[in-house]
């Protein structure tokens, strides 16, 4: 049982701003910029201005600006800013480029559907995709990262090689550090595609969603044999590839399903196995095909369910780094940046305002511009912001552009309220799907916010063993780059 706050008197001359969260026998408490956790008698002394001001719990929480005539001002507003570096950068750094959106796969958690492969109408033109790279251009962020996607991205390789041809032009006129990526389920590569990409610099994504038996049933193709010998195979020949080159290419990660859920202590070991250090744990789509409707079929989960199995697959990677396997998760890792450093955390859904529009926009095939990759599997034009002959300034000036990035600040109750609020993020398109016509919801309704709090839940539970929270630091430490 908590504490009754309506029976204490808060000395609220000594003590500051505070969220607080009990787990356990303990308080988590926490600020926009540090956390701290108390046992009971601890967090009653505090509030009623009882601890010993030489004690080391009284200095930490001073240190951290939980005790009002102590606060550290200067420290405070270095550390907010430091962890909030994305909202002082200047354009959108990431462009999602919608190539086709024909696929010659049938997974079953598709969010985008797979329409007829033989018909061209679903592939961006090159009058399309010149302008795509006009408008991305246009944006001030001096780095620019484009992730080629379908569909299967491969249907449409030749305007993927004229994109990629145009711009190098555009370079010589408008100087950008630019990433390149490309999203394929590896089905149509081949030793021509593949050594354009690596001489590229094109970063390569996959799916993979665990040994044969869980990769073949999520992920269906007419291949002979099914999907996932085509997927090995290709990764191991981009692992080959880019080392020759002396390069660092080639990744994946699992979408899960019911089925996958049963068995992800046997997806960890494939990664362990491919030599993939970090696997991240993603949950099924609302979104799109992938609606809350679809997933209630036999590869659907409830919220609670999913839980279970994320955090069955969190012990079992624990239990691997224990035993020297270094191999990390990558939803826990953003999460524990947030929590151990004071790191800006570019991961977009996990940012408040979240990426939308700011961090990223998305260019549909068609030449349809949206506010960000899930934006544009709405089943509506609520999310559509123009078109690629539209200026950026235009795009980025919409009223409803405003209005997105407002319903992704968790600067409202409840999340004001709430211990986590540092911690989290929220995503307008998939509240307005999962609610309908309002992208405000109680956001403690949502499945994202009882996803978020578990993962986080558990996350402040493991870091109080000293042994967990050293392999956490050491994931961390080699993942300095966020």
């Amino acid at each position: 049982m908590s504490l009754d706050l309506s029976k204490i008197k808060i000395d609220k001359e000594k003590v500051g701003f505070f969220r607080f969260k009990k787990l356990e026998d303990f308080y988590i408490l926490t600020n926009d910029v540090a956390w701290i956790h108390l046992n009971e008698d601890s967090f009653k002394d505090f509030l009623e201005g009882k601890l010993d001001e030489n004690s080391v719990i009284y200095k930490n929480l001073a240190n951290r600006g939980f005790i009002k005539n102590r606060f550290p001002v200067n420290n405070i507003i270095r550390v907010y800013r430091k962890k909030s570096g994305f909202i002082f950068k200047k354009g959108t750094s990431l462009h999602v480029v919608v190539v086709t959106k024909r696929c010659n796969q049938a997974c079953v958690y598709c969010q985008s559907g797979s329409p007829e492969l033989q018909d061209p109408i679903y592939d961006m033109t090159e009058e399309t995709a010149k302008k795509t790279v006009d408008l991305i251009f246009q944006s001030p962020s001096p780095y620019i990262n484009i992730i080629f996607q379908g569909g299967e991205p491969l249907i449409n390789f030749k305007v993927i090689k004229f994109i990629i041809s145009y711009i190098k032009e555009k370079k010589q006129i408008i100087n950008k550090c630019i990433e390149l990526g490309v999203i394929t389920n590896l089905s149509l590569m081949t030793d021509e595609i593949l050594e354009f990409l690596i001489n590229n610099n094109v970063m390569i994504g996959t799916s993979l969603d665990g040994p044969e038996n869980v990769h073949n049933k999520n992920r269906p193709c007419n291949i002979l044999g099914g999907s996932y010998k085509k997927v090995i195979y290709w990764m191991e020949k981009i692992k080959q590839y880019s080392e020759k080159q002396g390069k660092k290419n080639g990744g994946a990660l699992p979408t899960l399903t019911k089925y996958s859920l049963e068995h992800i202590e046997a997806i960890v070991e494939e990664y362990i196995k491919l030599g993939i250090l970090s696997i991240h744990f993603r949950q099924l789509s609302f979104l799109g095909n992938s609606s809350e409707k679809n997933n209630k079929k036999d590869f659907g989960y409830t919220t609670e369910e999913f839980i279970s199995g994320w955090k069955r697959g969190m012990d079992y990677i624990i239990q691997k780094n224990k035993q020297g396997v270094f191999i990390t998760e990558r939803m826990s890792l953003t999460i524990l940046a947030k929590i151990l450093t004071d790191r800006n955390v570019a991961y977009l859904d996990s940012r408040s305002p979240c990426g939308l529009g700011i961090g990223m926009l998305s260019y549909f095939y068609n030449g349809n511009v949206n506010c960000c990759e899930a934006g544009r599997y709405a089943e509506d034009e609520i999310f559509l912001l123009g078109t690629v002959n539209d200026p950026y300034e235009k795009i980025m000036e919409k009223g409803r552009m405003k209005s997105f990035i407002g319903a992704s600040v968790l600067d409202a109750s409840p999340c004001e309220e709430c211990a986590y609020k540092p911690y989290c993020g929220t995503c307008p398109v998939s509240n307005y799907a999962l609610r309908g016509e309002n992208f405000y919801p109680n956001i403690k309704l949502t499945n994202n916010c009882k996803v978020n709090e578990a993962i986080i839940d558990y996350l402040f539970l493991k870091i109080r063993d000293k042994e967990v929270l050293d392999i956490f630091k050491s994931w961390l430490q080699k993942n300095k780059r966020n």
